[in-house]
């Protein structure tokens, strides 16, 4: 697909998102101007991994499994974007400054942390160690401009490019910790909505445990989960199917970033037995499971074109977009 394809894709979401209910095309919600990030550079971390140092000092937590779920405030050094600095020349980035674990649980750390109503959690994917996840969180956050609390899911994962059977099953034994996590988080008093942006891998997680919550909560817990974006995501497309159809309203919020010439989902693929990955399909043959989808092939400028969600700031708008259109 050529850029002025992927951009004619993007107008007939906007189009699609306005009817819905969302301003124009080039309007801002008060969600997103300027980011939470940029004026307080803290964002919050739920946890599978099992700390090291006591979560204290780098590396934080590992790729091994915890015996519970932790919770934390990362404090981040944002880039400098003075007229003379390093980001001027588009070099600068977010580091990870320090981590700061709460004997607190979710409810209660996001009951002290003010920055707005909406809550943007990020789920990463396959082959990232704990800091890169915080780190393309804060990245996400601040290149939408979001205005609310932003929070890392962060599974175990090794971090290596041959440990892809290890991380597959870390996201699935991760299920139940991230629903108690979306549980606390849904009842938390005075929140809007929780927004999830999941990454590649991240998104088997991430339907794996919305089939439960719908299961546990019913109608009562769709009502607080807002938009739910699936990057890249490295599922089958059978157990995808599967899973929509099981989650009622929440498949009308899902909606699905897609690159037919994506490699690391062909690799994917050939690791699952030839079994095409959702975020590599066809289109149509998404659509046709009710769920919204955009087309980024050809969108990439890079070799592997798995990180457009991160890379490319017209998938950026489709994700600011769709959370707008979420009621306020």
């Amino acid at each position: 697909m050529s850029r002025r394809s992927l951009l004619g894709g993007l107008s007939s979401l906007a189009g699609a998102l306005a009817l819905g209910g969302c301003a124009d095309v080039g309007a801002t919600g008060a969600r997103f101007d300027p980011s939470s990030l940029s004026a307080d550079p803290t964002l919050l971390v739920a946890t599978t991994r099992k700390p090291v140092n006591g979560g204290r000092a780098k590396p934080w937590f590992g790729p091994e499994r915890g015996s519970a779920i932790m919770v934390a405030r990362a404090k981040l050094v944002a880039p400098d974007d003075g007229r003379f600095s390093f980001a001027a020349v588009g070099l600068g980035d977010w580091r990870l400054d320090k981590v700061e674990p709460m004997s607190v649980d979710v409810t209660d750390l996001l009951t002290v942390t003010g920055s707005g109503p909406d809550v943007l959690t990020y789920v990463h994917g396959f082959k990232q160690t704990f800091e890169t996840s915080v780190l393309d969180a804060a990245r996400l956050s601040d290149a939408i401009k979001f205005r609310g609390r932003t929070m890392a899911f962060s599974w175990p994962s090794k971090g290596g490019l041959f440990d892809y059977a290890y991380d597959r099953d870390s996201a699935m034994w991760s299920r139940d910790g991230f629903e108690r996590v979306l549980s606390s988080t849904v009842a938390s008093p005075g929140l809007g909505h929780v927004h999830i942006v999941a990454h590649s891998m991240g998104t088997m997680l991430t339907l794996e445990t919305l089939r439960q919550l719908y299961a546990h909560l019913g109608d009562s817990g769709a009502e607080k989960i807002g938009a739910v974006i699936f990057a890249a995501p490295d599922i089958d497309m059978d157990v995808f199917s599967s899973a929509i159809s099981r989650i009622g309203p929440l498949a009308g919020k899902i909606t699905v970033i897609t690159a037919t010439d994506d490699r690391a989902l062909a690799l994917s693929a050939r690791l699952a037995g030839g079994m095409t990955r959702v975020g590599a399909a066809e289109k149509a043959a998404i659509e046709r499971l009710g769920v919204r989808v955009i087309d980024a092939s050809d969108a990439g400028w890079g070799l592997i074109n798995h990180d457009l969600f991160l890379s490319n700031t017209d998938v950026q708008r489709v994700i600011r977009r769709s959370i707008e259109a979420m009621p306020a």
